[in-house]
């Protein structure tokens, strides 16, 4: 990529080309002798049989930098949990497997829910959650990064392209975020953040006012992207998020507790292509029409700790002015569209824009009936200090499940 921005508050580290996946592997592990690396994988089932996954592993097998890989595997029974440790068994790498839904981790989720500590919800975030958890108990990895299962352009040079700005000791960054064009099959992908999260933050900007807040999440040039990378002590505090606000609940996070020196995204990829959820305009329950709501909430509710009121009326000013700075977006997407010979669909687009302008009002009138409701699962921290033993114990039951079913 030939552009050199630098034009919002944290660093962009871009790729130019000029070094090879060879010479990015050799510095890691040089690096990996004092500073080990982790690798979170959360999955389901369904992705094991499916065309992105196994190429995925086939490119993890050509790195020899990582240190463990932790595996979050997502609705299993038993007889498909033995057939995911056997499909990971062709890693170079040691591995282990959290199984969710076996019998071991569902009586450590049954403790933590009798102390209202457990995720609220199935999903990737409390996936995610576990695997941190993981993590930190094993206290072994300096760095830990973490990717989608589901991505069908991978290559192993992402992965190193992740991990090198929060290992190379060089760099005071603590954390690290991937950024890639969503282009593929001959059209513009990315409808979420093309269409909601950036003339949403620009609709903000205009109704509640310019903040610190808002300058951080408009610096992301991908701020929905599944792929992260951090130094192990960001991990105890860290808040995730159990709906699908995941990413932007992150990102929050990050604001909330590092400097934006301390914070870094990185090109990972040419194009980069994954599994594709419906509109669901229908059924607010499902696809994006879900996402996009969790994601609006996710932004009201960081905005209302840091003191921004939301009235039904804000609601209002906000649900027009994000409609029309979406529509203006339409109309620049089209000539990029056409300027570089893709598809574009104004009329498809134009129908995710209503949806989202309906999903504004509707977040906002969530917002207003459950005030009370927090996205976030529980820090580990505050696990560990409400039952000192419980990652001693997690450890002990994923390494039972693991000598149990390799």
């Amino acid at each position: 990529m030939s552009e050199f921005s630098q034009n919002g508050i944290v660093s962009t580290l871009h790729d130019f080309g000029t070094k090879s996946t060879k010479e990015i592997e050799g510095e890691l592990l040089k690096f990996s002798s004092e500073r080990k690396m982790e690798l979170i994988l959360p999955c389901l089932f369904s992705e094991i049989e499916g065309d992105a996954l196994p190429n995925i592993v086939s490119e993890i097998k050509k790195t020899n930098y990582l240190n463990h890989i932790i595996i979050g595997l997502d609705k299993a029974n038993e007889d498909q949990a033995r057939k995911a440790w056997t499909f990971f068994e062709q890693l170079e790498t040691p591995f282990t497997i959290l199984w969710n839904d076996g019998p071991n981790l569902k009586k450590l989720d049954k403790e933590l829910k009798k102390k209202d500590l457990a995720p609220s919800e199935k999903g990737k975030g409390r996936n995610v959650w576990y695997c941190i958890g993981m993590s930190i108990a094993r206290d072994t990895a300096r760095s830990v990064a973490l990717h989608d299962c589901d991505i069908k352009t991978y290559d192993r040079r992402m992965l190193a392209k992740l991990f090198y700005p929060v290992v190379n000791p060089l760099f005071n960054f603590e954390f690290c975020k991937g950024y890639y064009p969503r282009v593929a099959d001959g059209k513009m992908n990315g409808r979420v953040a093309r269409l909601l999260v950036f003339p949403l933050l620009t609709a903000l900007e205009k109704t509640i006012g310019k903040s610190d807040y808002l300058d951080f999440m408009k610096s992301f040039k991908y701020p929905l992207a599944g792929e992260f990378s951090f130094r192990r002590n960001v991990l105890p505090e860290l808040r995730i998020s159990s709906d699908w606000g995941i990413e932007i609940g992150i990102l929050s996070e990050m604001q909330r507790s590092y400097s934006p020196q301390n914070i870094c995204q990185v090109d990972l990829a040419e194009t980069y292509d994954h599994k594709h959820q419906k509109l669901s305009i229908d059924d607010e329950t499902k696809g994006l029409s879900r996402m996009s709501i969790d994601i609006i909430k996710t932004f009201i509710k960081k905005l209302a700790t840091q003191g921004h009121s939301f009235s039904r009326e804000k609601f209002r000013s906000l649900k027009a002015t994000y409609y029309r700075s979406a529509l203006d977006l339409i109309d620049i997407y089209r000539s990029d569209a056409q300027m570089n010979g893709l598809k574009f669909d104004s009329h498809t687009e134009e129908k995710a824009v209503e949806l989202f302008a309906i999903n504004i009002m509707k977040a906002g009138e969530a917002f207003y009936l459950n005030p009370m409701d927090t996205p976030f699962i529980p820090t580990w921290s505050r696990v560990k200090s409400a039952i000192p033993d419980f990652l001693d114990r997690l450890q002990d039951a994923v390494n039972e499940d693991n000598k149990q079913y390799i």
